[in-house]
């Protein structure tokens, strides 16, 4: 009989549950099998069916995607080896995240509660804590989401293709860390780290889930339909007398790292951005309407650097007039075809 060759499979797998085959345990990382290439190819097709199991309930409608300007797609990453994306929550909404803004299935299509502005965060105690216990019912939720097969295709494009050099994020899921993207600017901050607005204290979000719970030990509401900065929506009695700590070490408020509505970006994340754009010879913009105007100002930014712009997006977005290649669909149905899987037969 015919030996079998061996092949060394490197898989990059980040699904949203625990799976086990061939004695390894599997759940956000990266590893590497060496089995035959029949078992290889098994292998490979299992972990892709796993990772189109992810919701769509957020995906909004939308028409496949045309194969003449994926093409184009693919014409324009092969002419470019130092590519700047911008990413939005159209991204996130094919892992399970809500969006804001999608036509039927974003929360302002959903419902009229609108997220919670900087200013009455700061001014108002009774916000903080309707905010807090929110967050802290859906935080387990929230924490959880895994990346989808966009965010691996970008990991492959940046890491073993070198062709993207930096992810701009809009989101604050941390499913490009997640998916093993190494150049990350998060342009409105991340859920995953709490800051103190009177002192430079910061500490991770899940420690902070800790001190809520020994603050709060009957708060035992099961989580709802999350929202897109991760919190859920709860009455005023759900929320009673719900605690928040202070700082640990002035006493100040704590706040999620994220720029709320009514804030800023921080200077200083700025200029990061224009010094990412300034080396990258193009901008491809993912999942982002661009209606913020953070998002925008980095398109507007591209184009005065005379750097060419290609936006994937389900449905019409602020920058269209400014692209040099516009497709409309969803980000999951492109990204992976510019990325071929990677087995080498040894």
């Amino acid at each position: 009989m015919r030996p079998s060759k061996r092949v060394s499979l490197t898989v990059a797998i980040h699904h949203f549950e625990e799976t086990h085959f061939c004695g390894h345990t599997v759940y956000g990382v990266s590893f590497v099998i060496d089995k035959t290439a029949d078992d290889a190819k098994r292998i490979m097709v299992r972990l892709q069916y796993k990772c189109s199991l992810h919701s769509l309930a957020f995906v909004p409608k939308h028409n496949p995607a045309d194969e003449a300007e994926i093409e184009k797609l693919k014409h324009f990453l092969k002419c470019r080896e130092n590519i700047c994306v911008l990413t939005g929550a159209g991204i996130s909404t094919e892992s399970g995240i809500p969006d804001y803004r999608s036509e039927e299935v974003g929360l302002y299509a959903r419902n009229t509660n609108k997220p919670v502005q900087y200013q009455d965060f700061v001014r108002s105690d009774q916000v903080r804590k309707r905010y807090w216990a929110r967050n802290y019912i859906g935080w387990p939720r929230f924490s959880s989401f895994r990346p989808n097969q966009t965010h691996l295709a970008l990991y492959q494009l940046e890491v073993p293709l070198k062709r993207v050099s930096c992810v701009i994020t809009q989101n604050v899921d941390r499913l490009h860390h997640k998916a093993g993207s190494r150049n990350v600017l998060e342009l409105h901050g991340t859920a995953f780290h709490v800051m103190c607005l009177g002192c430079d204290n910061r500490i991770y979000r899940n420690d902070f889930q800790t001190a809520l719970a020994k603050l709060n030990p009957n708060m035992t509401i099961v989580s709802k339909t999350i929202r897109p900065d991760g919190d859920v929506e709860l009455s005023q009695e759900e929320v009673g007398g719900f605690e928040i700590p202070s700082c640990a070490k002035c006493g100040g408020i704590l706040k999620p790292d994220i720029v709320f509505f009514g804030d800023n970006v921080p200077r200083t994340r700025l200029e990061s951005v224009r010094r990412e754009l300034e080396r990258s010879d193009s901008l491809l913009v993912l999942g982002s309407s661009l209606s913020v105007f953070s998002g925008y100002r980095i398109v507007l930014q591209a184009r005065e650097l005379d750097k060419p712009i290609a936006i994937v997006n389900i449905g019409a977005t602020r920058g269209d007039k400014l692209a040099h290649i516009k497709i409309s669909a969803k980000c999951g149905e492109v990204l992976p075809k510019l990325c071929e899987s990677r087995i080498n037969i040894t």
